[in-house]
């Protein structure tokens, strides 16, 4: 992996979204690897499968919040239990549709969480982040 190119892991349920999200990120050119979760769990699962393995551990991860099995705060939680065994800091940003003002209060309880985003995400706010993380 470059240095100025992340891996980006979207931790989604809604596939319109994942496609959508992956396809954007990716013609940002400014990605070097996107992986797909369809809850917490799975990407709970590959961290902590992967956690030794620095290349494999993303830079920048967007979270969704309402998932089925386990939830982004639920996701959350988790990764903080783990964050230390990884061999990177990530950059967690909450991904929702919910401008409900308690998502967003929540969100900023939580030290990992870099930044709420209201979906949908367009291009030039992935480009955004994405060209923050390479600065």
């Amino acid at each position: 992996m470059s240095l100025d190119r992340p891996n980006i892991f979207v931790i989604d349920d809604d596939r319109i979204y994942q496609f959508a999200a992956k396809k954007t990120i990716e013609a940002t050119g400014l990605a070097e690897k996107v992986m797909i979760f369809s809850n917490g769990e799975e990407a709970i699962h590959y961290l902590k499968k992967n956690a030794a393995d620095g290349p494999s551990i993303p830079d920048i991860i967007f979270l969704d919040i309402n998932m089925p099995v386990m939830n982004g705060w639920q996701f959350l939680e988790e990764y903080a239990h783990l964050r230390s065994d990884l061999q990177k800091n990530i950059t967690i940003y909450m991904v929702s549709s919910s401008v409900d003002e308690y998502d967003i209060r929540k969100s900023k309880e939580f030290k990992t969480v870099s930044d709420y985003i209201i979906k949908p995400i367009q291009k030039e706010k992935f480009s955004q982040v994405l060209s923050s993380y390479a600065e």
